[in-house]
């Protein structure tokens, strides 16, 4: 792993500049999700989600909308996204109220994102390669167990 870890806070934003956020400590991981789902809202091949701590992630511009739907797996989600350009910002989910999950390609700093895990892999596309040494789900893995650690051991120098 080549890339620099990123400083704190970290910012970043929609793409029209509407609403704009904040993150004050370390994500707790990096995945990509390669469900039929996201494949859709994004338009493309996978969503790159990143869960960051909700009492370390604040809005500084504007109001996200939101937009109440059930995930894959059943769970109840709220995606918040900006109102004027359509940019899908950060989701919530019943059962990881302590969480938000970030769309990493939000952040103004992305040259340092590398995935620790791909979720999903039975509907990726068949050209997607998963990231050097991340760990590979069929499905969504039941709980973040393994991958946390492998994620902070990444980066050791900056897990909070």
């Amino acid at each position: 792993m080549t890339s620099t870890r990123p400083s704190l806070p970290m910012t970043g934003g929609c793409q029209c500049g509407a609403i704009r956020y904040e993150i004050t400590s370390f994500p707790l991981l990096l995945y990509t999700c390669n469900c039929t789902d996201c494949q859709r809202q994004t338009g493309s091949a996978f969503a790159l989600n990143m869960p960051v701590k909700y009492a370390d992630f604040r809005i500084l511009q504007g109001e996200p909308h939101g937009w109440h739907h059930t995930s894959p797996n059943g769970t109840p989600v709220i995606s918040r996204f900006c109102g004027n350009c359509g940019t899908r910002l950060y989701g919530e989910r019943d059962g990881r109220p302590e969480t938000v999950s970030l769309r990493a390609g939000t952040l103004d700093d992305t040259s340092w994102l590398m995935p620790a895990a791909h979720f999903f892999t039975r509907s990726a596309q068949p050209w997607v390669q998963p990231a050097a040494g991340a760990q590979c789900f069929e499905t969504q893995p039941n709980g973040w167990g393994s991958l946390l650690p492998a994620w902070r051991a990444r980066w050791a120098d900056a897990a909070d």
